[in-house]
């Protein structure tokens, strides 16, 4: 045995060893990512994790450059993406601001966009945003996730188009040999479908940049539901790209769990609410908290009816699971 396959050898027993502790790093940052997105407002189609399998690990240790040299000297420490995490978008404008979150909040080491490299070889083809991060040595992180100290995640972030055109042609790709005289017809018609898809997430954007442009200037208030004395999730999400226009669009889920907020504050009407946020300063807010990504429109109320309510809102039964957060967030209000 060659002193390469040894290294080899050696780097794939000791990463077997180790990849259940792996997994569970994979779980921890996927759990992470996801707190991080939910608690920006950020709005998301999917948050998924892998810790990658012993044969995949072994498979690119022994990856060769050109000239037939070992890729990895040190395959255990220089391969990086172990554990993985994919966040699925439903837009471009989503990508930048999930990449912006995560460079606030995380160490960043690494961070490739490579549609935008595609992009600039005059192509069309693969995209997504690749980044690597890291627990940040200062900022820290919730006790919950000490365990994910010492570990990095390669994370992936990418439209749900981008998402379809990747696992499409990957899956293509892995069947099996295609023929010779195949290849460049594949590859054509690859390319085509890349083209098109990213002029689909062109309008896409365009399209949700024309409704928020048009949306709280009054519009039609969806029939009430008389049985639910909540705003409706429709009617605030309404109301609130109207209120915060600088402001992405956050998950539908959350914003009927933030009506319920209201709910429990005793605001049951848009009428209330519109009264409730004409008396904060909003800039100021902003100022406080130092956004230095894209916040949803749900961030943005939950952090104005922080502002107004203090410590009532931290006692509100629909925070129970985030009372320590709200409670950090409420001093940089206060500072």
């Amino acid at each position: 045995m060659s002193e390469d396959q040894e290294r080899i050898r050696d780097a794939v027993q000791r990463y077997a060893a180790v990849h259940d502790d792996v997994q569970a790093a994979s779980d921890g940052f996927v759990a992470m990512v996801t707190a991080l997105l939910d608690d920006a407002g950020i709005n998301y189609v999917s948050v998924t994790g892998r810790a990658k399998s012993v044969s995949s690990f072994a498979g690119k240790a022994a990856r060769t450059g050109p000239d037939g040299a070992p890729l990895y000297a040190n395959p255990f420490e220089e391969i990086t993406d172990k554990v993985g995490v994919r966040v699925v978008t439903y837009l471009r404008d989503d990508v930048t601001a999930v990449a912006d979150l995560l460079s606030d909040q995380l160490s960043v080491l690494d961070d490739r966009d490579l549609g935008l490299e595609t992009a600039r070889e005059g192509r069309f083809g693969y995209a997504s945003r690749h980044l690597l991060v890291a627990i940040d040595r200062i900022k820290g992180a919730p006790a919950q996730y000490d365990s994910l100290k010492g570990y990095s995640a390669s994370v992936q972030v990418r439209t749900i188009l981008q998402h379809a055109w990747a696992e499409f042609e990957h899956d293509i790709r892995y069947k099996g040999t295609i023929p010779e005289e195949h290849v460049s017809d594949l590859d054509r018609r690859f390319t085509l479908a890349a083209g098109l898809l990213e002029l689909a997430d062109r309008e896409f954007s365009e399209i949700r940049h024309r409704l928020q442009a048009t949306m709280g200037g009054g519009g039609h208030a969806l029939p009430a539901d008389d049985s639910d004395p909540r705003i409706s999730a429709a009617d605030l999400t309404t109301f609130l790209a109207g209120q915060f226009t600088d402001a992405g669009w956050s998950r539908t889920d959350h914003y009927a769990w933030i009506s319920g907020l209201l709910l429990e504050l005793g605001i049951t009407s848009l009428d209330e609410l519109a009264g409730l946020l004409q008396s904060i300063d909003a800039p100021a807010i902003n100022a406080r908290m130092g956004y230095r990504y894209p916040a949803g429109a749900v961030r943005r109320l939950d952090d104005a009816l922080l502002a107004v309510f203090g410590t009532r809102y931290l006692g509100l039964h629909g925070n129970a699971h985030r009372e320590a957060s709200l409670r950090a967030r409420l001093e940089k209000l206060r500072a």
